[in-house]
């Protein structure tokens, strides 16, 4: 019971604490009246032995009497407040309101560790805007102790605009925390370093140079012979010379050859637009020899993108400028066999708000011309055998058009 706890400074009182600890069981209550009565201190020995008991509705209380008592070691706050619970979310917003300066310091960067959407725009406000140091600082510890749980675009504006404060210690923290974001390369590529601190700079630097690159293997189908459409011999060269790591370009029509023997990570990003044969079965072929050479890592095919999914939108949008009121789009894509081909097909002409049509009806007839003066889109990516066939007033393929090169070239050159 928590009355035959040793004072602290006694000699009884770790042995004791050690008892407790070993306990199978221990009720809790007695324990948590006793804080919230005031009878017992909570000091930071017993709540070391008490911390793998406290479960969220605890946690609750024992924040809500700390909030209340003006003596309470800043110390408890490490172990009271440790669980995520919205109860204690909802005691930080209030207590924020109304807390000294001093306290808003301890309790800023708990609100962050609750990792609740609802409180992004209070810690960005609180790291942007004029304020005492020590809370802006607090505030981009609470960013940083929630990373997760934030919109990522907005937290990468915050943490820029941070990065290029006049206090280092805050614009270094900064700069630590984009190196952790998705895509933390480019993040700190695109910081001016003529904008920085001195320091600054230099850690930018070090981070970078620490965020090691994996090689590309970009898996095409290509042409008759394993020859590779041009615009996709140029995409790789523009990449590596982006990325500053080798991009290796495999045909799956090519005859099948030894990995390099390089060694190092990499990275298969499959360039298909729809998961058909070569997607489901041999890409797994492909990636197993590679491994011979190092890890290989996997990305999604290149329709599976929501990225590319929204070039898809935009660039239908601007064609429908000239179509007739109401007609769907078309979108022209290869023959499909298979459930998963099918399913998403579907899935397209459901998100995108158009209607698919294989560019060869039957399997046999050449596709005709489209009567209704929708927009139409070929779902092509490179020029091949199947673009020879189609109508010239399909319009070029997909990589052939500037806004899905340049999206290629930006999420390639972005990839670890």
């Amino acid at each position: 019971m928590p009355e035959l706890l040793p004072p602290p400074g006694s000699p009884e009182r770790w042995p004791w604490l050690q008892q407790l600890r070993r306990r199978p069981s221990l009720d809790l209550e007695p324990w948590l009246v006793a804080i919230e009565t005031g009878r017992l201190q909570p000091e930071a020995d017993l709540l070391a032995v008490l911390a793998e008991r406290i479960d969220g509705q605890a946690t609750v209380r024992l924040l809500a009497w700390w909030l209340t008592e003006p003596s309470a070691d800043p110390e408890c706050l490490s172990v009271i407040a440790r669980l995520r619970h919205p109860g204690c979310a909802g005691l930080l917003r209030q207590a924020l309101a109304t807390a000294s300066s001093d306290r808003q310091e301890l309790l800023v960067p708990l609100l962050g560790h609750q990792r609740d959407p609802a409180d992004f725009n209070r810690l960005r406000s609180l790291a942007l805007e004029p304020g005492p140091l020590l809370l802006r600082r607090a505030a981009l510890e609470g960013l940083a102790l929630g990373l997760p749980a934030w919109p990522s675009e907005s937290l990468r504006q915050v943490l820029r605009s941070c990065a290029v404060d006049l206090d280092p210690l805050l614009a270094g923290a900064a700069v630590d925390l984009l190196a952790r974001l998705p895509h933390g390369r480019r993040s700190l590529s695109h910081l001016d370093p003529s904008r920085l601190d001195g320091a600054v700079a230099r850690r930018r630097q070090r981070r970078l140079a620490g965020l090691r690159r994996s090689a590309l293997l970009l898996v095409v189908h290509g042409r008759r012979g394993g020859v590779i459409p041009e615009e996709l011999g140029t995409l790789a060269r523009e990449v590596e010379r982006l990325r500053g790591t080798p991009v290796h370009l495999h045909a799956l029509t090519a005859d099948p050859c030894p990995a390099p023997g390089d060694g190092g990570d990499l990275t298969l990003v499959p360039l298909f637009l729809l998961p058909g044969t070569h997607v489901r079965h041999d890409l797994a072929a492909v990636a197993a020899r590679w491994r011979g050479r190092g890890a290989v890592g996997r990305v999604p095919f290149l329709g599976a993108w929501p990225c590319w999914q929204e070039a898809l939108r935009e660039e239908l949008a601007e064609l429908a400028g000239s179509a007739a009121v109401g007609s769907s789009p078309w979108l022209i894509h290869h023959p499909m066999d298979g459930k998963l081909g099918s399913r998403y097909l579907r899935y397209l002409e459901r998100s995108l708000g158009v209607r698919c049509r294989s560019a060869v009806a039957d399997g046999q007839e050449p596709l005709p011309a489209m009567e209704d003066g929708a927009p139409v889109l070929p779902l092509v990516l490179a020029a091949n055998r199947l673009t020879d066939s189609l109508p010239q007033w399909l319009g070029q393929p997909l990589l052939q058009r500037f806004r899905f090169r340049q999206l290629l070239l930006t999420q390639l050159e972005a990839l670890p």
